[in-house]
């Protein structure tokens, strides 16, 4: 009685508790397809970290003595489609049953749960043993309240598994949350620690990778990355993160400077949403941090609310509106993406760094994917399934769960407020009060119009002026809106007509 069993590119856990009988009459099957590197435009190191990994954990299950079928990208026998290729190894093994852990994303889980469905031998899918909560449980919480909110889901998640906690209902320290304590621009010291992974060479992967036709963007470093290979290094970098640069973490958290492409963040997103790491043990590991004294309260609080509150309540988001969530467009925006998101070549120093990174590295924090990319995009109309398309692409750690609620609905607001209370958008103020950016910029960040202008100026002021129906009632913009009507009707009529001309001289910023 044979049992195939599929492991999905980011289900690459060695732990979970399909593999604690070695020897048994499963066989583990993990393939790299055109399916999953075409179904949007990739990073050539995401691809390119992925299949190093895949190809990792087959050769640690391999040594533990399971049975396994690879199916490498350039192998002949490849259908590239993962249904067409499971009917032929199902056939060749003459397996009995099929199983599968639970796909993070939805169309995934379609396909999968069809094809199950369909075939003539048992099918089922297991829980992958990864998350603190179940899909549906952030719909469960939140069942009958008018809106979600993070900040409760936050709570209630610390309460449950008592983290942070001095007693039962009290947080550690007096409160919940030490975000205004993360807000911090980074003047140059402390400085950020020297990157603690170590490169791999993966020439000969990449090469096949070219062979076999699949397209990708971004610098591929040559095959050379420092994206971990499985789970022993994760733990690794894990360490060296606690150690290096969580006690500074919080303070400059909300950072950004183009002399600092990591600052003190921790890297460890590819391993977590490719299952290396178990965000359990990020939380336990910074836990001990802050009771040790090595990292300060704040620092370890805002670092446990993205691993505990923030990822696990924009799955809950995902699952709770997919399908359909990721053709949301509240402003009916339709832009298309100017061709510079894909060469970094703009006058506008912020987006230049911060996309020029996204290109090199594969990798930006979240306050430049946030407040800078996604903020010009929001206020100068870019069309939000394209910049979703974009995120999902080039970011190693973009998988679609986490990427498209924190696109569509945190960054560009076309979920019309199902995940945030309000668009995360600024002028230029922000952004110099946070970066060093503006320093040497093209563009005069003081300044609303003119060709000199910070396009993130004017732009400002248009989006609210154009958004005044869908936008002038919400409580949080109240102080936005005051503004705007003690503006003079020349000086927004000035500001909508120098946004109107940055949008048609998109190319050219």
């Amino acid at each position: 009685m044979t049992t195939l069993r599929l492991i999905l590119g980011d289900q690459l856990n060695p732990q979970h508790s399909w593999f604690s009988t070695p020897g048994s009459e499963a066989i583990y099957v993990l393939m790299e397809v055109r399916q999953e590197t075409d179904y949007v435009l990739h990073h050539a190191q995401k691809i390119l970290a992925i299949f190093a990994a895949m190809r990792d954990l087959a050769m640690q299950l391999k040594s533990a003595g399971h049975h396994v079928h690879y199916l490498a990208i350039d192998d002949p026998e490849n259908r590239q489609s993962i249904p067409a290729n499971l009917d032929v190894l199902i056939a060749r093994y003459q397996a009995s049953t099929f199983e599968y852990q639970a796909p993070d994303e939805w169309r995934l889980d379609q396909q999968l749960a069809n094809y199950a469905q369909q075939l003539p031998i048992p099918g089922r899918m297991v829980d992958s043993e990864h998350f603190y909560t179940r899909r549906n449980e952030a719909a469960q919480l939140f069942d009958g309240r008018k809106q979600w909110l993070m900040e409760y889901f936050y709570r209630q998640m610390r309460i449950r598994h008592g983290v942070l906690m001095a007693s039962p209902g009290k947080p550690v320290g007096g409160q919940w949350n030490f975000d205004h304590d993360n807000r911090k621009p980074w003047p140059g010291m402390p400085r950020e620690p020297a990157d603690w992974r170590t490169e791999r060479d993966h020439t000969l992967l990449w090469r096949s990778i070219e062979q076999a036709g699949v397209a990708s963007f971004g610098d591929p470093k040559a095959g050379y990355l420092a994206w971990p290979l499985n789970r022993g290094e994760a733990l690794q970098h894990l360490d060296d993160f606690i150690a290096e640069a969580l006690p500074n973490f919080g303070d400059f958290e909300d950072a950004m400077s183009h002399r600092a492409w990591r600052m003190f963040h921790s890297l460890l997103s590819f391993s977590l949403n490719t299952k290396m790491l178990n965000p359990r043990e990020v939380v336990i590991g910074t836990v001990a941090a802050y009771e040790s004294g090595h990292v300060p309260l704040a620092a370890a609080e805002g670092f446990i609310r993205q691993i505990l509150g923030w990822r696990e309540y924009v799955r809950g988001v995902y699952w709770a509106n997919m399908p359909g969530y990721e053709s949301q467009n509240f402003f009916g925006h339709t832009l298309p993406l100017p061709a510079w998101f894909w060469t970094g070549e703009t006058k506008m120093r912020c987006l230049a760094h911060a996309i020029g990174q996204s290109l090199e590295q594969a990798y930006a924090h979240h306050i430049q994917r946030l407040m800078v990319i996604g903020n010009f995009a929001l206020l100068v109309g870019l069309d939000p399934q394209a910049l979703h398309r974009w995120y999902l692409g080039i970011y190693i750690d973009a998988f679609e769960w986490v990427e498209l609620p924190n696109t569509v609905g945190m960054s560009q607001f076309a979920d019309g407020g199902k995940l945030a209370t309000k668009p995360y958008v600024s002028s230029a103020a922000y952004i110099d009060r946070m970066s060093d950016y503006c320093k040497g910029c093209h563009y005069d960040k003081k300044a609303r119009l003119g060709e000199k202008a910070c396009p993130f100026n004017a732009l400002y002021w248009d989006f609210f002026a154009r958004n005044n129906k869908q936008l002038s009632a919400n409580h949080r913009l109240a102080i936005v809106y005051r503004q705007l009507a003690k503006m003079a009707p020349e000086a927004q009529t000035d500001a909508q007509g120098r946004a109107a001309e940055i949008r048609a001289g998109i190319e050219d910023l």
